[in-house]
């Protein structure tokens, strides 16, 4: 199954390779910027009787040196099959095209991570028929971006890293620096940005402290159930269950925490004891925005809620 995170790696690899700048220095290569850069079909099928598919291909011609291609691969976990699969992936592509395979897994686990650098190899007793070794992006080598002004130069790099960050425990302040950088954007542009990295965090905790901080309005990935989704093309559906209305208390709670506001007793019980979703979904929406716990009231009252 295709997961969010696959997804979004599928898409902002193709649409914005500047993202692979980390592999280029580490290989000692010159920079995308300087690289003629191109999407080939992902499809790494043989006509049977198994389908295997590569998240993203690209043919990269370098303005020195031999072109070759990058297979990029989201690993969320490790799995038993990959190894075989990769190995499949770079022996087809370098068969089908005739230029070198440089395999890249994102990962946003430390312990995937090492386990994706392999080396993995096709061995008979001592003798090594094939080994395959991926370039591995992932918390260790993916900078933890947290100065706005680069969110704002490199809006792609910092979406990757907090994708691959999100199970770091520097987080909340990454996704808070995200927020604030994208603030220089125009609508359209901030709304992109914002849906890539809420769809990417997929199932994380990182994903409701993201939702409590975007404020843009849109949808570029339908079906997915984002807040822009669910607000503007579900609607705050009504007769949703008095859990779900907690679990959103319990996100707007974390916002203000990220966001360093303190929040009194008496506040904390109210948003804690709301069963209203229709509430607790507009206080969420607004605590990003907010100086004091309180405005969240002042403004529902203003607005009847």
């Amino acid at each position: 199954m295709v997961t969010s995170t696959h997804e979004v790696s599928h898409r902002i690899f193709q649409e914005h390779p500047e993202v692979l700048a980390p592999v280029f220095e580490a290989l000692g290569l010159p920079p995308p910027a300087k690289a003629s850069i191109n999407a080939l079909t992902p499809d790494a099928t043989e006509i049977r009787p198994l389908e295997r598919r590569v998240d993203t291909v690209l043919k990269v011609d370098p303005s020195e040196g031999d072109g070759f291609l990058i297979a990029v691969e989201a690993q969320t976990r490790r799995a038993r099959d990959k190894e075989m699969n990769w190995a499949y992936y770079v022996a087809y592509l370098y068969a089908k095209f005739g230029v070198p395979v440089l395999l890249v897994a994102v990962c946003r686990s430390r312990t995937t991570a090492k386990w994706a650098a392999g080396p993995f190899e096709c061995r008979v007793g001592p003798w090594s028929t094939q080994v395959t070794r991926p370039f591995v992006l992932g918390p260790d080598n993916v900078p933890e971006i947290t100065d706005e002004s680069m969110v704002a130069r490199e809006p792609a790099l910092a979406t990757v890293s907090a994708i691959v960050h999100s199970e770091s425990g520097k987080i909340d302040a990454i996704l808070n620096t995200l927020a604030h950088g994208m603030r220089s954007f125009d609508a359209a542009t901030a709304k992109y940005w914002c849906e890539f990295v809420e769809v990417g965090l997929e199932d994380t905790p990182a994903r409701t402290t993201w939702k409590g901080l975007q404020k843009m309005v849109g949808t570029y990935f339908p079906g997915r159930g984002t807040l822009f989704e669910e607000t503007y093309l579900e609607g705050k559906a009504e007769g949703k269950a008095e859990g779900e209305a907690r679990g959103e208390a319990k996100g707007v709670l974390r916002v203000l925490e990220v966001r360093g506001i303190p929040v009194p007793d008496s506040a904390r019980e109210r948003i804690l004891g709301c069963t209203d979703l229709t509430v607790v979904s507009d206080w969420l929406d607004r605590a990003g925005t907010v100086v004091r716990a309180e405005e969240l009231f002042e403004e529902a009252a203003a607005g009847g809620a």
